[in-house]
């Protein structure tokens, strides 16, 4: 084999390895910024109305990130999104004062959600509920 022959060979070796090694560095990356495919986490979720009791919170995950489902001190049942939107934290239950408090930045939101005080711009996301047969149905 003469030597242009030699480094043609190792050319195409060297390439071909460096073709692999972006690959693997780059699948993680891809697979970590591209969306989840399906629908995922968009279905009903369905709690025992006895499980839960006036004044509490119940945390659960929907839709691939954090929510949570009150009963209200009426009796009223409301599931929002348990995400700040400030910076996405995630919020939580003060059962004393009834009503959410972000850890990052002392942001507050009411029981429905509407921004009290603090830095969010918005409320929090409310997710619809339905109450039957002694069986809440959230979504």
């Amino acid at each position: 084999m003469d030597s242009e022959g030699r480094r043609k060979f190792l050319g195409v070796c060297l390439a071909g390895t460096a073709a692999a090694a972006a690959v693997a560095a780059g699948y993680p990356v891809f697979r970590y910024l591209a969306p989840r495919s399906g629908a995922t986490g968009l279905q009903k979720l369905v709690i025992s109305a006895a499980d839960l009791h006036e004044g509490e919170a119940k945390f659960f995950e929907y839709g691939g990130s954090s929510a949570v489902l009150i009963k209200t001190k009426g009796g009223e049942m409301v599931a929002l999104s348990a995400v700040c939107t400030h910076l996405g934290c995630i919020v939580q239950w003060v059962k004393e004062q009834q009503h959410f408090l972000c850890p990052c930045h002392g942001g507050q939101f009411a029981i429905d959600g509407t921004v009290l005080a603090g830095p969010p711009p918005k409320p929090l996301a409310r997710i619809p509920v339905t109450v039957t047969g002694g069986n809440i149905t959230i979504g």
